[in-house]
């Protein structure tokens, strides 16, 4: 099939030609319409040059000028461009975030090379940088793109994210075929919305955020070639591909106006028929020519498997090929049922490995992971696996949200026809139209017959065995804790996202003893083509809140020291929403300098067949961390991303070996040769906030070998956390994280009380309990701390509602969901004896129930420790053996400084199914 809309790559030229072009400001034209677009230059060039032939399919630099207004770009041409942060600052920044990861000595170290990076290379990149940024739509869009284009493992675990959604609240509806079809007829709405730009844009407390991503989210695959990947996109396609039991299918769903040409009935009968028509194959015959695994190789393997299906003239394989490629999407459609929220987490994000009589029947091979799925179990559960390159999890969460709302409400419609619409404007109904008036389309599913010779067969028998390896090699847990969520922790005066970021870091160093590297995405979509910008959540305060914590230290000082280490990091993400980060502006230089090195290089020398990028143990240079979805929080007032970005940091692994300017080594800036980069950007803890009450979980794999791959959702009640490791200890670690959560609801539980008996003030400086209704605080306002009337109440005109003892959760001596407490009073301070009362019986009293043992307490099953202790003891002796050396080590700081510088026709494709009667 031939794609419309054919995008092309413009061909590469030398950076300092570029550079040195005067800037041509493009002309925006307007109309008489509220809005236009602007022609937005991007080209998405892999860092590595594509050969001509991967270049006529590959994605353009925009979307092409709408003539009809719409409202959802209508504010693309008034967004801000991304700014460039000052280089001194994004230097200091760079510091503070390296500083609590470091030793002494390490940190004297990278502080000199900043300050040499400040000295010679610096300020040079940082012009030029702001000069290529003059010409661009973003400054650091092109390299985000090659960094995502030119990554070479397989994307499956390693770059695709996974969302989870909640069950369709109407039990009926919870089976396969009822569900998918209903989650694909609002799909397709969605898909018209877009396309008719009646999608109204995203705004964050009316501030408009940019919408090019949902221009990118249908039609559009990952396509592998011997010079990196691609992206292709067919903007005006119709039809979906249906996968069952490994098998391909499709049908088309639009006319050539984006309006839905099948009812939701009508998508139920189409899938019916392929789930009876793929368990005509036994599935252990399907798995052997399962193309879909051929997808998780090796990106350069994958590109040599698509020219062995497309080398024969003869062969239907390019054919088939293009239909999966043009769809709009692809759904799954599993024959497994798993039960709980772990196993389903792993099957939207990885699928099952299951062998029976040596062969795979797991539904990891039922995956086409270069495209958008949406993947539904034989039970009804449903969630989305999506390609990365050119959508952040803000984009495609917005897409679930609206689809999962769509088919509730269109389920209300069919009770009451006057129930809402998501909608501007919908399809007509395809029942009450002409047939003719839809175009040349095939509504009958087609299965796809490929043709498979030897070769192919052993390939997928190979990539099968390597991705159950893979699969194995990873774990996941899922906690879904029902302690308390965001109306909790706002009542005590916390921002949501900082405390559970904080919970992170407390369960961590509970368990292990130490801080590690940490990564949270913020979201930089108020910006033209804005994506995301790294959170360093690891601080000074952050360690000494952890530190405290794990004391033997009172509960108000625990309180305190967590509530500076919130509040810093709401700091900070205010800051990186402003992209006011450290990262993306340094990786920006980083991957300059490595273009301006290719461009020497190249005047040098013809064999430049890598394009002066080069790669270790399969990673890119610089490859950009996994972004994420916003996630407001009341008090930070900003925006936190929620999906995920490679590496969730930036892997900045660049060849060891010199580049050449000139045929004279060039070393590598100062800032990026040292060891500071390498572990700033080594991720153990890489978070991700994202999502609303739409999603039961989601999550992505862990981004190295020694880290956990950390997804939240923060609802009102609750809070969901889906955690990913390569086996280390993540049960442990999701148990560690509940008892955190439960301990530290107690002593903020005990402080608000404290603080109440004292002046009636709450835990965050007001009176009153917030989100108390005011009939309760009639209540509360007259019972005192102890249970007992403390303000006279009015007299009850009817007697029997003054019968019985009023029950407080004072009075119960119990905290939390029904234990008693822990035996640290405050958290760690001194217990106090019962309290008599008048009539010689004891009252408990908040202190008193913090010496009860509970199940709250001994977190992690040790309890508290002061590990500060040993770190102190550790610490002076480091820095008495550093100042010790200190003035040797100044006179060798030049040798030191030298030695740290060493990367056929559509409608004939696929044989027709007959129809069953449903």
């Amino acid at each position: 099939m031939t794609l419309t809309e054919v995008r092309t790559f413009t061909p590469p030229r030398a950076f300092g030609d570029a550079i040195s072009q005067p800037v041509v400001t493009p002309v925006i034209t307007t109309s008489t319409t509220p809005r236009s677009i602007p022609e937005l230059q991007i080209t998405l060039k892999p860092a590595i040059s594509p050969s001509p032939k991967a270049r006529q399919n590959s994605m353009a630099s925009t979307p092409e000028e709408k003539s009809k207004g719409g409202v959802t770009f209508a504010h693309q041409d008034k967004l801000p461009k991304l700014p460039i942060p000052e280089l001194e600052s994004t230097c200091q920044r760079y510091l503070a975030s390296l500083k609590p990861l470091q030793t002494h000595r390490e940190h004297a170290e990278t502080r000199r090379a900043v300050q040499e990076f400040l000295q010679t290379d610096g300020p040079e990149l940082h012009e030029k940088l702001k000069k290529y940024a003059e010409g661009q739509t973003s400054y650091i869009e092109q390299f985000w793109y090659d960094s995502y284009l030119n990554y070479d493992n397989p994307v499956v675990l390693n770059l695709n994210p996974f969302f989870l959604l909640e069950d369709d609240p109407t039990p009926a509806r919870n089976n396969q075929v009822t569900r998918a079809a209903s989650l694909i007829a609002s799909a397709l709405e969605f898909v018209r919305a877009v396309r008719r730009e009646e999608l109204p844009p995203d705004t964050v407390r009316g501030t408009p955020l940019d919408m090019y991503q949902y221009s990118r989210l249908f039609g559009t695959a990952r396509v592998p070639t011997d010079s990196g990947c691609q992206i292709q996109q067919d903007d005006k396609t119709k039809h979906v591909v249906v996968m069952c039991h490994g098998q391909f299918y499709w049908f088309d769903v639009l006319d050539d106006n984006s309006d839905a040409i099948m009812t939701e009935k009508d998508i139920a009968i189409n899938l019916q028929t392929i789930v009876d028509d793929a368990r005509q194959t036994p599935i252990q015959e399907a798995a052997k020519s399962a193309l879909g695994v051929l997808s998780t190789e090796n990106r350069k393997v994958w590109s040599g498997l698509r020219d062995v299906l497309t080398r024969d003239p003869g062969s239907n394989n390019a054919d088939c090929l293009s239909i999966v490629d043009s769809a709009l999407f692809v759904v799954c459609l599993d024959y497994t049922e798993p039960t709980t929220a772990a196993a389903l987490s792993q099957n939207m994000l990885c699928g099952t490995s299951e062998i029976e009589k040596g062969v795979q029947i797991g539904t990891c091979t039922n995956r086409w992971y270069d495209k958008l799925q949406i993947i539904v179990c034989k039970n009804g559960s449903a969630g989305i696996n999506f390609e990365h390159t050119g959508v952040d999890g803000h984009t495609v969460l917005r897409f679930a949200s609206d689809i999962y709302t769509d088919t509730i409400l269109r389920f209300a419609r069919s009770i009451n026809g006057k129930a809402p619409s998501m909608w501007a404007s919908t399809s007509p109904d395809p029942s009450k139209r002409d047939p003719e008036s839809f175009g040349d389309v095939s509504t009958t599913p087609h299965k796809l017959e490929w043709d498979m010779g030897p070769e192919l067969s052993v390939a997928v028998r190979f990539a099968e065995t390597r991705l159950a390896d893979l699969i194995e090699q990873n774990e996941f847990q899922c906690l879904d804790f029902h302690g308390y969520g965001k109306n909790f922790i706002t009542s005590m005066g916390f921002s949501p996202d900082a405390f559970v970021q904080m919970a992170f870091q407390a369960a961590y160093y509970g368990l292990y003893g130490r801080v590690e590297c940490t990564y949270e995405p913020a979201m930089t979509k108020m910006f033209l083509h804005g994506r995301t910008e790294a959170i360093r959540t690891v601080s000074d305060d952050s360690v000494n809140f952890v530190q405290t914590f794990w004391a033997d230290a009172p509960g108000d000082a625990k309180i305190d020291a967590l509530r500076k280490a919130c509040q810093a990091h709401v700091n900070k993400t205010r800051d990186c929403a402003k992209a006011q980060g450290c990262d993306r502006h340094l990786y920006a230089m980083l991957c300059l300098w490595q273009r301006m090195q290719d461009d020497d290089a190249a005047s040098t020398t013809s064999d430049n067949s890598m394009n002066g990028y080069s790669f270790e143990d399969g990673s890119i240079i610089g490859s950009p961390s996994k972004d994420s979805v916003f996630s407001q929080s009341m008090e930070s007032q900003s925006v936190n991303g929620g999906g995920r970005e490679r590496g969730d940091s930036i892997n900045s692994h660049i060849s060891a070996t010199p580049s050449q300017r000139g045929g004279v080594p060039q070393p590598l800036p100062a800032i990026f040769a040292d060891a500071g980069w390498d572990k700033l950007n080594t991720t153990i803890l890489s978070t991700s906030n994202c999502g609303n009450p739409s999603l039961r979980h989601f999550g992505f794999g862990p981004v190295s070998g020694e880290g956990f791959g950390i997804g939240y959702i923060i609802k009102d009640e609750c809070i969901s956390i889906c955690v990913s490791s390569r086996h280390r200890q993540t049960r442990r670690f999701v148990d560690t994280l509940e008892s955190y959560l439960l301990e530290i609801r107690r002593i903020l539980r005990i402080a608000a009380r404290n603080a109440a008996s004292a002046g009636g003030v709450g835990a965050n400086g007001t009176t009153g309990n917030k989100g108390m209704s005011r009939a309760r605080e009639i209540d509360a306002a007259a019972i005192n701390q102890n249970g007992q009337e403390k303000l006279a109440r009015p007299k009850i005109g009817n007697r029997i509602k003054s019968r019985g003892r009023l029950i407080t959760g004072q009075s119960s001596g119990l905290i939390g969901h029904g234990g008693p407490t822990s035996m640290y009073t405050n958290g760690g301070g001194s217990s106090v004896g019962n309290i008599k009362g008048a009539g010689g019986g004891s009252v408990s009293s908040a202190m008193e129930e913090s010496v009860v043992m509970s199940e709250d307490d001994e977190i992690g099953g040790y309890g508290f420790f002061d590990a500060g202790m040993l770190q102190q003891a550790l610490k002076a002796r480091q820095q008495a053996h550093y100042h010790h050396h200190s003035h040797n080590h100044d006179s060798s700081s030049d040798d030191r400084s030298n030695q740290s510088r060493q990367r056929r026709s559509r409608r004939d494709v696929g044989k027709k199914l007959p129809l069953i009667d449903y």
